[in-house]
């Protein structure tokens, strides 16, 4: 494949995301509007994995710009954390979609779509170097770990990666959206806003021990 071959040449967010913008993979570039990359900066302390491009990302080509990216918002700000220091992407690029009459409706990535799509996820990776990834469900800690785990037991249990790198798994935001207790949601929400801290806390303390 034309973007494995060419590997060598991304050096920069910019070339790849115009590598991203080119991909065929998987079949989902077929019936995406477009590619939806990474967004941040090349060398941001922090990265933030989500599951895939929704609706609203499809659209605008940026991710996190729907109803779970304005709560993610709310809880990076009250972690005390900038989004603008923080390098946001997803798991899978494209916006996979099931039409329900007019409307699009979420479809969850498979496996292989989450394997043949991560090859860009390392691409990112090597790129901005992060100290701390945030894994933002099931889908986010299957292409960061290279492996199926159970969020409620890997949760707050920090993990390191082979090359060192910090991760740490959480809930997706869109879990709040479905929530209908107002208390359950709250306890959820604290809970996510606890995980970003904790994960802005790793760069400081990286090189420490």
């Amino acid at each position: 494949m034309a973007a494995d071959r060419n590997n060598s040449a991304i050096k920069t967010l910019a070339a790849l995301r115009r590598a991203q913008a080119e991909c065929t993979r998987c079949p989902l570039y077929r019936f995406a509007t477009q590619v939806v990359p990474g967004e941040g900066p090349a060398r941001a302390p922090l990265m933030l994995v989500g599951e895939q491009p929704g609706d609203q990302e499809d659209l605008a080509g940026t991710p996190f710009v729907g109803p779970a990216g304005r709560i993610l918002d709310r809880a990076l700000q009250r972690a005390g954390i900038d989004r603008a220091e923080v390098f946001v992407t997803n798991a899978v690029k494209h916006f996979k979609h099931e039409m329900r009459g007019k409307r699009r409706l979420h479809k969850r990535p498979n496996v292989y779509e989450i394997e043949r799509c991560r090859w860009w996820l390392e691409q990112e990776r090597e790129i901005v170097r992060p100290a701390a990834i945030v894994a933002l469900g099931a889908t986010a800690a299957r292409s960061v770990l290279g492996r199926t785990v159970s969020i409620s037991r890997t949760r707050g249990h920090p993990q390191r990666l082979a090359d060192g790198t910090a991760a740490i798994v959480t809930i997706h935001p869109s879990l709040l959206l479905r929530i209908k207790d107002a208390a359950d949601k709250e306890r959820e929400y604290e809970s996510l806003v606890s995980d970003l801290r904790q994960a802005s806390k790793v760069p400081a303390t990286v090189g420490s021990g």
